[in-house]
């Protein structure tokens, strides 16, 4: 059992969104074998009742309330530094100092980062190996955004994915070990940083199969006459917003039109204006719900329209394990390396989706099959444990990296 210092740039409990999905589950996992020193952000009030939750999991906890107004005002100062706002936007004096003297006080082994922004609190503990998990290669998808948007954002975003990769080459530079989620994203990251291509490897994500489980006696949502076409996740994330909203302009009319029962339930906490804009007798907004399952489990089909997000999604996943018919985005499937067409479909414009949930509704026997490929597939190869085991190795590499600095300092 060792010390391992864990820094993550949102509170990691609940796991109700798909990043702290990701990082609860590695935070249960180290737990389970090391004593955690986390250090973190609470972005939503709301989550502040689960502190107790967290803790239980932790050696100690320094969990810092992130202000919007105040981190943004911060980002600005770094518009004129010259500086990525990603970073300005996370800073904290009191996580600075909580870092500091968690170094000075514990024997760390290993400090292990989750998601760039937060290795700028540990830049001065070279003595430490420190393992990356970027997640997404996040500085492409600030440089996509910029192509989804006019001036001046598009010059913004396009500033930040610049100012932003040049930081994450310099972190998976000085790492002992950087992981993204899938190995579409470790060949991107090595064709835009080759000088670290020997430092990053892929960490898929997961799925609890044993939650994410339909069962009999769970009511539906839905109301008896209607077909209900299903999308989650959180909707103040643009690429979530970008998704639903294109979706409801491009391809759901004439799915209304083929089909006059269908209705597009937006599923998930925060909905931004555009989003709740939506709201019609045709698209029900619902924000935030106690629990997403029986939405899952009664939808006619789950949709994952993304054109910006990256990497596996844990809402596909999640539908997938609830034995739901899915139709996504192709980059999705490929993130999934699961093949299109056999557990799940795969539609990429308004005509793809169109054709795609018309044989799923017309077919329901062969829609529950691919239904039931899904969940067979996350089963077998999406669980959790199985994920995490693979990082079991890396961190005893870093643990047996700082003994043997240790040993070689006379």
């Amino acid at each position: 059992m060792a010390n391992i210092l864990y820094l993550v740039h949102r509170m990691p409990y609940p796991p109700d969104k798909g990043d702290k999905v990701r990082s609860h589950h590695l935070l249960k996992h180290l737990a389970a074998r090391h004593r955690v020193f986390l250090g973190t952000f609470i972005d939503d009030p709301d989550d502040e009742v689960h502190l107790p939750a967290l803790r239980s999991l932790c050696a100690d906890l320094c969990a810092v309330r992130l202000q919007p107004r105040a981190a943004s005002l911060r980002s600005l100062a770094g518009l004129a530094q010259g500086m990525p706002l990603t970073l300005c936007y996370y800073d904290s004096r009191r996580l600075h100092d909580w870092v500091r003297a968690t170094l000075a006080t514990q024997r760390i082994a290993t400090v292990i980062v989750f998601s760039s922004a937060m290795a700028q609190f540990c830049e001065a503990a070279d003595a430490v190996p420190m393992l990356v998990d970027l997640v997404d290669v996040d500085s492409a998808k600030w440089a996509a955004y910029a192509t989804a948007h006019v001036w001046p954002m598009s010059w913004l975003y396009r500033r930040e994915g610049e100012r932003l990769l040049a930081y994450e080459r310099a972190v998976v530079a000085r790492s002992h070990q950087s992981f993204l989620v899938t190995d579409k994203e470790v060949a991107l990251f090595r064709q835009l940083a080759p000088e670290c291509a020997a430092k990053v490897r892929a960490l898929c994500n997961g799925v609890d199969a044993d939650h994410f489980a339909p069962q009999h006696e769970r009511m539906s949502p839905f109301s008896d006459d209607e077909l209900p076409l299903v999308f989650t996740g959180a909707m103040d994330y643009w690429p979530n917003i970008d998704a639903v909203t294109w979706f409801a302009r491009e391809a759901l009319p004439a799915l209304v039109q083929r089909w006059p029962a269908l209705r597009f339930h937006i599923v998930g906490r925060n909905p931004a204006p555009a989003v709740r804009a939506l709201a019609s007798q045709g698209v029900r907004v619902t924000g935030t719900v106690p629990d997403v399952r029986p939405y899952l489990q009664h939808a006619a089909v789950v949709v994952a329209p993304l054109r910006l997000a990256r990497g596996v999604q844990n809402k596909v996943l999640e539908a997938m394990a609830m034995g739901r018919p899915v139709v996504c985005a192709s980059a999705c499937i490929e993130a999934l390396d699961a093949p299109a067409g056999q557990c799940i479909l795969a539609a990429d414009g308004a005509d793809a989706y169109l054709s795609q949930i018309s044989r799923l509704l017309s077919q329901p026997r062969w829609a529950a099959g691919k239904g039931h490929a899904g969940r067979r597939l996350v089963q077998d190869q999406f669980s959790w444990p199985a994920r995490c085991a693979g990082l079991d190795s890396v961190i005893d590499g870093a643990i047996d990296a700082r003994h043997n600095m240790e040993v070689s300092v006379p």
